[in-house]
C-alpha cells in the first residue's frame, strides 16, 4: 500500500510483500526489511540486452519485509499513479518505486528524448498496482483528448499514460540561430486519450540551449 506522508515521502506498508523502488532512496523504516539491489530496462537477460542498447541505466532496489518503509529523493515532490493494466511512460530519474508486480521496460522515444537530454529511449511500467515518480515541484496532471491536443515543453516533462500518439515539433528557423528565435525552439504535442505529466520547472535540455 503506498501512501504520501507530506509531499515529499513516499510510506509503503508492507506484510511480506516487496517493492520495488530507486536505489538508496529508503530513508526510514520499521519492523523487518531486506534491501537488494536490481536494475532498471526490464528483467532477466532480455532486460540485461535491453540495457545494453539503449543505455537506459536505472538502478532499482526490491525492498522485502514486514511493516513501514519511507522512501524519498532529494526532496523531491512525489506522485502517486495508479495503473489498470496500461502502461506509464516515465523518464528514468522521476521513478521512485513501483509494486513489485508491475512490469519494467523501455521504449523508444525518438527526437523527443534527444531534445530532452536524456538519450533516445524512456522506462515502461505495466500491470495493475501502484508507482511513484518525482517532480520539482508539485506536479500538475493534464487530461489529453481527441477534441483537445496537448503541447508540452521537453524540460517540464516528466511522464504519460493513455493511448497517446507524441510528434516532435520545432520552431528552429535561420532567425534561430540569429538569435532571434521564438523563445520556444521545441516541443512535444500529444494527440489521443491520456493523461500527461507536467512539472512547474523546466529541466537543463538540449533544446534549452538552442
Amino acid at each position: 500500500m503506498f501512501r504520501l506522508q507530506g509531499s515529499k515521502v513516499l510510506a509503503v506498508d508492507m506484510t511480506g510483500d516487496a517493492v520495488k523502488a530507486k536505489n538508496g532512496s529508503m530513508v526510514a523504516y520499521d519492523g523487518q526489511m531486506s534491501f537488494k539491489k536490481l536494475s532498471g530496462g526490464g528483467e532477466g537477460l532480455r532486460g540485461m540486452v535491453t540495457r545494453r542498447l539503449t543505455g537506459e541505466q536505472m538502478t532499482l532496489m526490491e525492498v522485502t519485509g514486514q511493516g513501514t518503509c519511507w522512501f524519498a529523493d532529494r526532496a523531491s515532490e512525489i506522485n502517486l499513479v495508479n495503473l489498470q493494466g496500461d502502461k506509464l511512460y516515465v523518464e528514468s530519474s522521476n521513478l521512485l518505486a513501483t509494486d513489485s508486480g508491475l512490469r519494467t521496460g523501455t521504449s523508444f522515444t525518438g527526437l523527443r528524448g534527444a531534445s530532452q537530454g536524456n538519450g533516445l529511449f524512456t522506462t515502461t511500467i505495466e500491470g495493475h498496482g501502484q508507482a511513484a515518480i518525482m517532480s520539482d515541484g508539485p506536479a500538475v496532471v493534464l487530461r489529453v483528448s481527441r477534441q483537445y491536443p496537448l503541447t508540452v515543453d521537453p524540460g517540464a516533462y516528466i511522464a504519460h499514460q493513455g493511448n497517446l500518439q507524441q510528434s516532435f515539433q520545432s520552431g528552429v528557423t535561420f532567425r534561430t540561430f540569429l538569435g532571434e528565435g521564438g523563445g520556444e525552439a521545441f516541443q512535444i504535442r500529444f494527440e489521443g486519450d491520456g493523461l500527461v505529466y507536467v512539472q512547474p520547472s523546466e529541466r537543463n535540455t538540449v533544446a534549452g540551449d538552442v
